[in-house]
C-alpha cells in the first residue's frame, strides 16, 4: 500500500530591501506586493497564510507609505494568516557583531509582538553561511527550529542547487539536528531544493502534471518523512493569488497526496511527529565546508571594505560606547537611560545589515545610501555618548583630590572595554574660553586668547593620586566652539585649546580614571631614565616585545616573554581579481606581487615615553587593472571560472604609508596603512608568516572563537580558502602563538605555504555585482584614499589561555574622555560600577533592559571546559537573575554583599539581569 504524503505549500516572498536595484525601487515593489496580499486575504478565505520573510522591517517599510493599513495588518497577524519576525532584518550573520545579532532578534521580537504575534522560527533563508552559535541564540529566545538555504549543500549562483560529486553532504536529509559548541541543539531544516521549490504552481492540469511529476520526486529525494515542504515564492516574488485553484488541480491529479496551503507552524507540527531517529547532528558553523568552495560567497567579506570599516565603528560606538556609558549614567543617577534613542540608532544601523547590503554585493546606488545610514546611526550614538559622559562627569568629586590645585584642568578617561586597560590617549582641553557676548567680536576674542602666556613647556599632568604622568602637550591655538544649554539659547564662544597625549594606566573595565593638567607648574615631567620603552637601531622595544625593521619595511617581532621571534611580518601582497562582488578569482597564471625585497623608507616619527612610532613608505607599482578581455567577458556574462582575462601591462603607482607603533604597556604591535588606490581588478593583503606548525586555527566569530581547519576538506577545489573573522585570527602550536587583530577587515586566509601565514585582506577591487545578471558596479573598484588598521599580538599558548583575545577585543574599542571642572561630587575620581573575573570569558554587553534591569552578558571562549564567573557590584542592587538574549528574568541568583558567583559552561553565553 502506498504511503500517503502531504505537500505543504507555504506562500512567501524573500524580500531583499535593496540589491540589484536601489532601495526605493525595491520599496515600490514591496508596496505593490503588500497591497495585493492584503486584498487577497480579505477577498479569498481559501488563501490561508503568508510567511513575511522572517523580518519585521518590511512592516515599517510598508507602513511608511500606508500607515492606514496598520490595524488590518494587526488583524491578519493576530489571526495567524501573516507570520512576522523573529528578526528585524535578515542579516549577514558573520559580518555583524555578536551583539548586533542579538539586538536584531530582540528588536524583531519587540516589533512583532506589537502586531500581535512573533513567528518563533529561526529563519535564515539566504544567509551566506550560518554562525556556529545560532542554535544557542535561538534556544535562548525560545526557538527550537532553524531553516536555512546555505551552508550544508552546495548552492551556487542564481540560487542554483548543485548536485555535488564530492564525498557527500553533511546530512543526507533536508532535516538534521544542528548543535552549537555548548551543546544547545535545534532542529535544522535545509531548503534542499531552495526556497522557490514550490514557486508558480500551474493551474492548468497539463502543465501541473509536468510540474508536480518533477517537484514531488525532487522533494522526496531529501525528505526523511512523508511531510514535504514546498516554498511558494522567491526573491521579490509577487503573491500567487491563484494558489488555491492550483492546489485544487494538484489534488485532482494526485489523490494520494494531501496538498495543503500551509504555514511553518502546521508543517513543523506534522513533521515532528514523524522525524526518524537516524537524523545526523551537525555541530557548529555551516559554511559549506564540504563543497568545491566556489559557492560559499565568503569573499563578500572583502567587497567594499569601507562598508565593513564603517560598520565596525558603528557597532562599537553603540555596544561599547553608547550603551555602557548610558548604563553608567543611569546607575549613578546622573541621567535616564535613552531606550528609544538606542533602538532608533540600532535600527538605523541594522538597516545596513541585510546580506546584500553589508556584504557589499549590490549596485552602487545601494551602497551610497548605506553611507548615510551609517552616519545617522553614528551621529546618534555620538550624541548619546557625549550626554552620558557629561552627566557622569558632573558627579565626579574632582575637587577632593588634594594634589590638584585651583588652576587644574581635570579630564576623565573612560574604558568601556571588557578588561582593565592601559594605553595611549589623546584629549583636547579648553584652557581658556570667552563667550561671544563678552565681546567685542570673535576675531578680537581669538587674538586675546592667543596672547595668553600658557607656558606649556612647564605644564604637567597628574593622575588622581598626585603621580606625574608623562605627556606631550600641543598648543592648538584659539578656535570656535558652542554650547547648547538645556534651559536657554545656544552659547557660541572662542576657546584656547591644547592637546595632551599620554598613557592612561590601569583604567578599570566599564569605568573611568581622572587626570588633571596643571599649567605652568614647576619641574615638568621628563621621560624616566629607566623606561621600558626604548628605541633601537631600526627598531624599538618594551618589556614585552622587541621589533626590528628590515630594509624592505617588513619586521621581525620578538616576544620577550617566550623568546620566540616571528620573522618577515608586514609584507604586502597584490594580485589580480577578475571575479565580482561575491567571489574572488585570480587570473590563470597570475603570480602575486609582494613587497618582499623591495626597498622601503623607514623614519622614526615619534619617540615619546608612552609610544614609539616608525613610518614605513613603500613606493610600489602594480598593474592598472585587468586587460581589455575582462570588459568583454563581463558584458557577455562569461562565468567567472571560465574567464581568460589577465592583468594589464600598464601600471600605476601604489604608495603604502604605514605607521607601526609600540606603546609603553603594549603587548602588541599597532599598525595603520594608508594608500590611494588607483588600480582596478585587484586584491591587496598584508602577510604575517607565523612559522608555527598547526593544522587548526582560531577565528573570532559571533560569541565564539571558532576553531577551523587550515587545510580544507578533500572536496574543496577553489585555490583560495578565505574565511570570515570578527576581531582576530590566531595560529598557535600549543607553545607559542600569533594573534592578528583588525578594525573592520573581515576577510583572512591562513595560507597553506608551510609557514601558516596569516593573510588579511585590506582591499578588493572589482567592477560587477555578479550572480544572475549583468550589473556593472564601478564604485566597487574602491578607487581613492583608504586607511586600514590592524595589530599583531605574539603570545604563549593559544589566544584564549594567553589572554591575547582580550587585547584583540580592546584594540577595536576607542577611548572616551570628557573635560570636567573642579567640583565636589558623589563619585570618586577612579570608579567602575562592577568588577569581574573569569579567565576565558569575554564581556559583550552592559546595558539596561526595557524593564530597567542592568543587563550584563559574557560568553565563554573555552569550547572544552566550564569557567567560573565572579562579579562584584559597587552599587546598591535589589536582586540578580539568570537572563537570556531577550533580557527576560529567569532563576534568581544568590547575591551576597554585592557578589555573584556563576558557572559558565563550555562555550556558553551567560546573561545576568540585575534589579536596581
Amino acid at each position: 500500500m502506498m504511503t500517503r504524503k502531504t505537500a505543504h505549500l507555504i506562500s512567501h516572498t524573500h524580500w531583499d530591501r535593496e540589491w540589484y536595484m536601489p532601495y526605493e525601487a525595491h520599496h515600490y515593489l514591496l508596496i505593490e506586493l503588500m497591497n495585493r496580499l492584503l486584498e487577497t486575504l480579505e477577498r479569498d478565505s481559501r488563501f490561508r497564510h503568508f510567511h513575511l520573510d522572517g523580518q519585521t522591517v518590511v512592516l515599517e517599510d510598508y507602513l511608511q507609505v500606508h500607515p492606514e493599513k496598520r490595524e488590518l495588518l494587526k488583524k491578519h497577524i493576530r489571526e495567524g494568516r501573516i507570520a512576522v519576525g523573529p528578526w528585524y532584518v535578515l542579516q549577514d550573520e558573520f559580518l555583524t557583531s555578536s551583539e548586533a545579532n542579538v539586538r536584531n532578534l530582540l528588536i524583531g521580537h519587540q516589533d512583532a509582538a506589537e502586531f500581535g504575534a512573533v513567528c518563533k522560527l529561526g529563519y535564515f533563508p539566504d544567509s551566506f553561511g550560518n554562525i556556529g552559535q545560532a542554535p544557542q541564540l535561538l534556544q535562548q529566545a525560545g526557538i527550537d527550529v532553524a531553516v536555512f538555504g546555505r551552508g550544508v549543500k552546495p548552492t551556487g549562483f542564481d540560487n542554483k542547487v548543485d548536485e555535488f560529486a564530492g564525498s557527500g553532504y553533511e546530512s543526507p536529509f533536508s532535516e538534521m539536528h544542528w548543535a552549537a559548541p555548548d551543546g544547545s541543539s535545534v532542529l535544522g531544516l535545509l531548503f534542499a531544493n531552495w526556497y522557490s521549490n514550490g514557486n508558480e504552481v500551474p493551474v492548468d492540469a497539463e502543465e501541473a502534471a509536468i510540474y508536480w511529476s518533477k517537484k514531488l520526486v525532487d522533494a522526496e529525494k531529501y525528505a526523511s518523512t512523508t511531510e514535504l515542504l514546498f516554498m511558494n515564492g522567491c526573491d521579490h516574488q509577487p503573491v500567487q493569488t491563484g494558489l488555491p485553484d492550483a492546489l485544487e488541480t494538484a489534488r485532482a491529479l494526485y489523490p494520494q497526496v494531501d496538498f495543503m496551503h500551509s504555514s511553518f507552524a502546521q508543517y513543523l507540527e506534522a513533521l515532528k511527529r514523524q522525524l526518524p531517529d537516524r537524523l545526523v547532528t551537525i555541530t557548529g558553523e555551516l559554511r559549506s565546508q564540504h563543497t568545491d568552495g566556489w559557492g560559499t560567497l565568503v569573499n563578500t567579506a572583502s567587497a567594499r571594505v569601507y562598508l565593513k570599516q564603517m560598520n565596525q565603528r558603528g557597532q562599537t560606538l553603540l555596544e561599547r560606547g553608547a550603551e555602557p556609558l548610558a548604563a553608567l549614567a543611569a546607575l549613578t543617577g546622573a541621567k535616564a537611560y535613552p531606550h528609544r534613542l538606542l533602538t532608533y540608532a540600532w535600527k538605523t544601523l541594522m538597516q545596513n545589515h541585510p546580506h546584500d547590503s553589508i556584504c557589499g554585493c549590490s549596485v552602487d546606488e545601494v551602497h551610497r545610501e548605506m553611507i548615510g545610514r551609517f552616519d545617522k546611526s553614528r551621529h546618534t550614538a555620538e550624541a548619546m555618548i557625549r550626554e552620558s559622559l557629561e552627566a557622569v562627569a558632573g558627579s565626579i568629586g574632582t575637587a577632593q583630590v588634594e594634589a590638584w590645585n585651583e588652576d587644574a584642568v581635570p579630564v576623565t578617561v573612560f574604558n568601556t572595554a571588557g578588561r582593565e586597560r592601559s594605553g595611549t590617549v589623546s584629549v583636547e582641553l579648553i584652557v581658556a574660553k570667552r563667550y561671544f557676548k563678552e565681546g567685542p567680536n570673535p576675531a578680537a576674542i581669538a587674538e586675546q586668547l592667543e596672547r595668553l602666556p600658557l607656558a606649556l613647556e612647564d605644564g604637567r599632568l597628574l593622575d588622581d593620586r598626585g603621580q606625574a604622568v608623562a605627556a606631550k602637550t600641543e598648543d592648538l591655538g584659539a578656535g570656535f566652539g558652542y554650547e547648547l544649554p538645556k534651559d536657554r539659547f545656544r552659547q557660541p564662544y572662542m576657546a584656547r585649546k591644547i592637546r595632551l597625549t599620554f598613557e592612561a594606566e590601569a583604567v578599570p573595565a566599564l569605568g573611568f580614571k581622572s587626570f588633571a593638567w596643571h599649567p605652568g607648574a614647576d619641574n615638568p615631567v621628563r621621560p624616566p631614565a629607566d623606561s621600558p620603552l626604548v628605541t633601537l637601531e631600526n627598531g624599538m622595544a618594551n618589556e614585552f616585545l622587541a621589533v626590528q625593521f628590515r630594509e624592505d619595511g617588513s619586521y621581525d617581532l620578538t616576544d620577550r616573554r617566550t623568546g620566540r621571534t616571528f620573522r618577515g611580518l608586514g609584507v604586502f601582497e597584490d594580485c589580480g581579481d577578475i571575479g565580482n562582488e561575491y567571489v574572488f578569482r585570480q587570473p590563470d597564471g597570475d603570480v602575486a606581487l609582494t613587497t618582499r625585497g623591495v626597498p622601503a623608507t623607514l623614519t622614526l616619527v615619534e619617540a615619546e615615553p608612552y609610544r614609539i612610532t616608525y613610518e614605513i613608505v613603500h613606493d610600489w607599482v602594480i598593474p592598472a587593472g585587468a586587460d581589455e578581455t575582462l570588459e568583454e567577458e563581463r558584458r557577455k556574462m562569461a562565468p567567472f571560472r571560465r574567464r581568460q582575462a589577465g592583468r594589464s601591462e600598464q601600471t600605476v603607482p601604489l604608495r603604502l604609508t604605514s605607521r607601526v607603533s609600540l606603546e609603553k604597556s603594549g603587548k602588541g604591535l599597532l599598525a595603520s596603512t594608508s594608500f590611494e588606490n588607483l588600480a582596478k581588478d585587484h586584491r591587496l593583503r598584508v602577510l604575517f608568516p607565523t612559522g608555527l606548525q598547526a593544522g587548526k586555527h582560531l577565528a573570532d566569530s559571533v560569541f565564539e572563537a571558532a576553531e577551523r581547519d587550515t587545510e580544507p576538506a578533500p572536496e574543496w577545489i577553489n585555490p583560495s580558502n578565505a574565511q570570515h573573522q570578527q576581531a582576530f585570527v590566531s595560529v598557535s602550536d600549543g607553545h607559542a602563538g600569533m594573534t592578528v587583530a583588525n578594525k573592520g577587515l573581515n576577510e583572512y586566509e591562513v595560507l597553506r605555504d608551510g609557514r601558516n601565514t596569516i593573510a588579511v585582506t585590506l582591499l578588493r577591487s572589482v567592477g560587477e555585482l555578479g550572480d544572475w545578471g549583468v550589473f556593472p558596479t564601478p564604485e566597487a573598484q574602491c578607487l581613492g584614499e583608504h586607511t586600514v588598521e590592524y595589530a599583531v599580538f605574539p603570545h604563549a599558548g593559544d589566544a584564549i589561555e594567553s589572554g591575547a583575545y582580550a587585547e584583540a577585543y580592546a584594540f577595536q574599542v576607542p577611548w572616551f574622555h570628557v573635560q570636567t571642572e573642579l567640583r565636589h561630587g558623589t563619585l570618586p575620581t577612579t570608579y567602575a560600577p562592577i568588577t569581574w573575573e573569569g579567565q576565558t570569558l569575554a564581556l559583550s554587553a552592559c546595558k539596561l533592559s526595557e524593564q530597567g534591569d542592568l543587563v550584563l552578558r559574557w560568553y565563554n571562549l573555552d569550547r572544552r571546559h566550564a569557567a567560573e564567573l565572579g562579579v562584584e557590584l559597587h552599587f546598591p542592587a535589589r536582586a540578580a537573575y539568570r537572563s537570556d538574549i531577550l533580557e527576560r528574568r529567569h532563576a534568581g541568583l544568590e547575591l551576597e554583599d554585592g557578589n555573584l558567583r556563576i558557572e559558565a559552561g563550555k562555550a556558553e553565553i551567560v546573561t545576568v539581569a540585575i534589579s536596581v
